[in-house]
């Protein structure tokens, strides 16, 4: 590594302003998330009607993806993550005054597109700023995603108590969040354009990586699923009084967000094998308590199990990822990172199918079995 003068400074400078982006697409995205179920009241939709709306989503992210790639190849990624911030917020503020269907469909897929630009370039960021610093500093950012997605959840569930409609909500989160974006901008770094791949479209795994690439599928569709569903279960299957409604994915957020930061030592401790087994059996253990005891207290306890068990899936797969001696390291998370989000964005919408055809209990008593996948899977990693 080349030693840069400016190194000292830049580098803490652009470490921050990095990680109020992380900030700001993790707030904003839970603060969807902790309102699904006050919008599928307003819009009267059944299970069914909103796994199909909540696909608008991933179909805009999914669609946006190849024109991120073309975006980054032409513009600076510090660029693109602020027109990404904004378009986001946009996207958000406006969610809430959907007042029909179609609208809520077009505002999410406008939704997912943005967040799609902003997410690629922010993570492309990330990458730049760990070449300033000797030890690694990347699981930080999405420690503090966490921590911003449990914040967001906590005021969600404060504003669903005073009544506050999701229109006022949104609007002023968004205002908040294009603020940070807009002050901390200035500190993110110059960085050329990423030079363009040799191959078109989406990366994909190849044979050796199919393997990690499972395991990031079942962990992000456990994410995924607890992200839009978590509230809706609590409101439909554990019958939570209102005020209680929003405090399981509450729950949720403050394990994911407690086991990303204390995952470095757990893996000091006991190696990356056991802590991926054991991340699935929580998995497993917590969504199947969550069906089998559907009450406040014991469901919140399932849905803290699946926090822990999700929370260091996804940073470990990408360090054993890294190592790859087919692919360059940043080609290979590439690769595994698209089958992952596939798993995050895809499978939720299809909890709620499942949930119309029979129950939400029934559905995440599906989903149990994907932690039992990754447990299957570990040994087999190399």
């Amino acid at each position: 590594m080349t030693h840069d003068p400016a190194r000292p400074t830049a580098a803490p400078r652009a470490r921050l302003a990095i990680t109020f982006f992380f900030l700001v697409s993790g707030f904003g995205f839970s603060t969807w998330a902790s309102r699904i179920p006050t919008i599928q009241h307003q819009l009267g939709l059944n299970e069914a009607e909103l796994g199909a709306v909540l696909l608008a989503l991933p179909t805009g992210l999914l669609l946006t993806l190849p024109v991120t790639g073309w975006l980054l190849s032409r513009y600076s990624s510090r660029r693109i993550m602020l027109v990404g911030a904004v378009l986001y917020n946009v996207a958000l503020a406006l969610l809430g005054f959907a007042a029909h269907t179609w609208q809520l469909v077009a505002l999410l897929f406008c939704f997912g597109s943005s967040r799609n630009l902003l997410n690629i370039s922010m993570n492309a960021q990330s990458v730049g700023v760990q070449a300033l610093y000797p030890q690694s500093i990347i699981a930080t950012f999405h420690g503090v995603w966490s921590v911003a997605g449990f914040g967001a959840a906590a005021l969600g569930a404060g504003l669903i108590s005073a009544n506050v409609s999701p229109a006022y909500h949104f609007l002023g989160v968004a205002l908040a969040l294009t603020g940070l974006a807009l002050a901390f901008f200035p500190g993110s770094l110059v960085l050329p354009p990423a030079p363009p791949t040799a191959k078109k479209g989406f990366a994909w795994p190849d044979k050796p990586l199919l393997r990690f690439g499972a395991v990031a599928f079942a962990s992000m569709a456990c994410e995924g699923t607890m992200y839009d569903w978590s509230g809706v279960y609590f409101q439909k299957a554990v019958h939570a009084p209102q005020h209680l409604v929003a405090y399981g994915f509450a729950a949720y957020m403050i394990a994911m967000t407690a086991g990303r930061f204390t995952g470095d030592w757990l893996v000091g401790r006991f190696g990356i094998p056991p802590i991926l087994r054991g991340s699935g059996l929580l998995m497993t253990l917590g969504l199947v308590i969550s069906v089998a005891f559907p009450t406040p207290l014991l469901a919140g306890l399932g849905f803290v199990l699946v926090g822990l068990g999700v929370s260091c899936v996804i940073p470990l797969v990408f360090s054993l990822t890294g190592k790859s001696t087919t692919l360059s390291t940043g080609s290979a998370i590439a690769a595994v990172s698209t089958v992952g989000y596939l798993g995050f964005l895809i499978v939720p919408p299809v909890v709620g199918f499942v949930a119309a055809a029979a129950n939400l209990r029934w559905s995440f008593a599906l989903m149990s079995v994907l932690g039992l996948v990754v447990v299957w899977l570990v040994p087999k990693l190399k």
